[in-house]
């Protein structure tokens, strides 16, 4: 068995980030020692196995995540509470909270190297786009939980979006959708059915004035990016599905309002 890397990495991180930097070092160490047990990576070349993608998926979430909180040079109080809400949706257990808490601060070190922890991410799912635009949607959640994105938060995102393949206006549209799907969910009973029904057709990403077929259209199409099975089967984390089936239950209830509205059988 290669221990070289994990005693390296662990070091390595120890002097970073302390026992933080230190956990993360070991584990960026095994995959290193990994690759030296099964041969040079230029001999040997395979996929990323679902495994691999929700390793890296679950650590590179929790790491940007600090980082992009340490974007305007503190961490307040109410992103640290943001981040929090973001791993309660996701229902962690206890010691994936732990580890969730660890990772989020050990990307708060300003030197980091966040990048290639993205460049980690984009090779292992570079196979599966839809999950990239889910990490990207948690990082919006982020940020939107705590209310307004702030510039250095909106440019650090963009940044990560370019290297996982995501350009501004797509990663825009992504931020629209986040947002209607919060204010769908939070209107109240008594709202204006009027406002609702807009806001449904934002949570589908249609106009109002799109027809029968185009509205279903965009509603299987996005069941189908962010159907927990799906997900699952991407490599997403089982620790994180339960924000898949939150999804999935927002889109469902405004293709229902929609549908109810037109009529659509």
């Amino acid at each position: 068995m290669a221990w070289f890397g994990k005693i390296a990495g662990g070091v390595i991180g120890y002097a970073i980030a302390k026992v933080p930097g230190a956990l993360v070092g070991a584990i960026l160490g095994h995959q290193f020692d990994r690759g030296m047990v099964k041969g040079p990576v230029r001999t040997r070349r395979r996929s990323a196995s679902a495994a691999d993608r929700q390793q890296v998926f679950f650590e590179t979430t929790f790491i940007v995540m600090g980082h992009l909180a340490k974007t305007d040079g503190r961490v307040s109080e109410a992103e640290i509470g943001a981040a929090r809400e973001v791993m309660r949706r996701m229902r962690l257990d206890e010691t994936r909270m732990r580890l969730a808490m660890e990772l989020f601060n050990t990307g708060k070190h300003p030197d980091y190297p966040v990048d290639e922890q993205v460049e980690r991410l984009r090779r292992n799912c570079a196979s599966h786009p839809q999950l990239l635009r889910t990490f990207l949607e948690i990082q919006l959640d982020l940020v939107l939980a705590k209310g307004a994105v702030t510039p250095a938060e909106r440019e650090f995102l963009s940044r990560i979006a370019a290297r996982l393949g995501v350009g501004r206006i797509e990663l825009a549209h992504l931020e629209a959708l986040l947002q209607a799907r919060r204010r769908f969910g939070e209107k109240p009973a008594d709202s204006a059915r009027e406002a609702a029904l807009d806001q449904a057709y934002r949570v589908l990403g249609v106009e109002s004035t799109a027809s029968d077929h185009d509205v279903k259209t965009a509603y299987r199409r996005l069941m189908n990016q962010h159907h927990p099975d799906k997900q699952a089967a991407r490599g997403l984390p089982d620790a994180m599905l339960e924000m898949a089936k939150e999804r999935t239950s927002e889109i469902r209830a405004a293709y229902e309002a929609v549908k109810a509205h037109r009529g659509i059988r």
